[in-house]
């Protein structure tokens, strides 16, 4: 197994133990462990790609799991905030069914023969979706330590963060379909 392989299998351990820090509240610092162990792993995701490209250390092991990782990780994040009330469960629901959309398409598509790159807008969202679930490990944190909670309302900034991702899920989500409907006619 090469290493950034490696990397993308260490962002899959480290989930259960950003889910244990997240949401077990007795643990001393819970929420600064939280936010550490998620940007451990989000770390090991942009490596692993780098490396993976920089050195030609691109298999179709890697292929496979380096998206798998991201989503248990970005996924394992959004529904425990769900359960902390820091996000909408219907916004989360939306996310998810975009990327079984997604993926259903790759698929096809490569069922077909073809593979169907990222656009800019999925990057986007990919973008925007870490960006708030950093922010709101950082207000949780911030909560911990009593600051913030009078001025910033962690609950109702949580939810509108989660809710813009989802709002860009659906567009780039519907973008995709759209810009590769093809698939959806193309014979072998």
């Amino acid at each position: 197994m090469n290493t950034p392989n490696k990397l993308t299998m260490l962002r899959m351990i480290l989930v259960p133990f950003f889910l244990l820090f997240l949401l077990v509240e007795s643990i001393p610092l819970h929420n600064v462990w939280a936010l550490l162990v998620f940007a451990a792993a989000a770390v090991t995701d942009a490596l692993d790609g780098h490396i993976a490209r920089s050195r030609g250390l691109i298999t179709d092991f890697g292929k496979f799991l380096d998206p798998v990782a991201d989503k248990v990780l970005t996924f394992s994040a959004l529904i425990a905030f769900v359960e902390l009330g820091c996000a909408s469960a219907v916004a989360v629901v939306i996310m998810m069914a975009r990327e079984f959309l997604v993926s259903s398409l790759r698929m096809v598509a490569a069922g077909n023969g073809t593979v169907i790159a990222a656009g800019k807008l999925g990057k986007l969202k990919t973008v925007v979706t870490m960006v708030s679930i950093v922010i709101i490990l950082l207000l949780l944190m911030a909560a911990d330590f009593g600051m913030l909670s009078i001025l910033f309302p962690l609950p109702e900034i949580g939810r509108g963060l989660v809710w813009l991702s989802a709002v860009i899920t659906v567009i780039s989500g519907t973008e995709y379909l759209w810009v590769n409907r093809a698939q959806f006619t193309a014979s072998k």
